[in-house]
């Protein structure tokens, strides 16, 4: 099974940029979108009726904003919209599909730009970690795929001294990393294979690669540790500043 989580940045922005080809020659099973940007119903055809996948998706309330989606080669046995937090699902920022064998989410934390925005960020991240804990105790396995807007270490960030004050390395970011793939349970699966530096999955379109961050994760369940078999940043073709992340699972749906 390979699981691939990308922040579009804008689906459309990302279409024109060769996003919908991409997607229809890719071997991969489940491919998790975060940052749509766009209503459902607006999208054309062609962006739900993508050769090979089923297409789920979940819109925010609010115009041109945030929004996740799943495309599936494998019709799933539900789709949730929403981790139950009426005030935060308003935002369309998690859709999981549960398959057999696995439930797969896609997962969008809203960025933090500012120091002013950090508050907001962190109450979300807060109510996101509580269904991390509830989904703890449910005897299923789960992977979290999405745009998590964390570096979590200092081996994440491109020059990292120069930004231990910036959103996004901030102390309390990291703290919540730090709960989410220790005492909650969950892990990192691209570090479960990949232990190299710099490997990036954002940087903006203007800068190199030394300057960006892994802000996008695939968090697992610990019985799905043992089955992780190869995580990969797919650096081309740039449909988004955020680069796909891929990782294959020796396991079916």
């Amino acid at each position: 099974m390979k699981v691939v989580t990308i922040n579009v940045n804008g689906i459309v922005n990302a279409a024109q940029r060769g996003f919908l080809q991409w997607l229809e020659h890719q071997d991969v099973d489940v491919v998790c979108v975060q940052d749509t940007r766009a209503k459902e119903y607006q999208l054309p055809e062609a962006f739900l009726e993508v050769p090979g996948y089923n297409a789920f998706f979940f819109d925010a309330d609010e115009d041109d904003y945030a929004g996740t989606a799943i495309y599936s080669r494998t019709m799933p046995k539900a789709i949730i919209r929403g981790f139950g937090n009426p005030t935060y699902d308003l935002q369309g920022g998690f859709i999981q599909a549960d398959f057999d064998n696995v439930s797969v989410a896609s997962v969008w934390v809203p960025p933090a730009y500012y120091l002013e925005d950090v508050d907001a960020k962190l109450e979300y991240l807060e109510a996101l970690q509580q269904h991390l804990k509830r989904t703890r105790r449910k005897r299923r396995d789960f992977i979290f795929a999405g745009s998590y807007q964390i570096a979590h270490r200092s081996v994440d960030l491109g020059n990292w001294e120069r930004h231990q004050r910036d959103p996004g390395f901030l102390p309390e970011e990291r703290a919540w990393m730090d709960q989410a793939v220790g005492p909650i349970g969950f892990v990192d699966a691209f570090r479960l294979t990949n232990k190299q530096d710099r490997q990036h999955t954002f940087w903006p379109f203007d800068e190199a690669q030394a300057n960006g961050s892994r802000l996008d994760y695939q968090l697992i369940t610990p019985n799905l540790a043992d089955f992780v078999v190869e995580a990969t940043i797919l650096r081309e073709p740039r449909m988004s500043p955020h680069c796909p992340v891929l990782v294959e699972y020796d396991m079916d749906l």
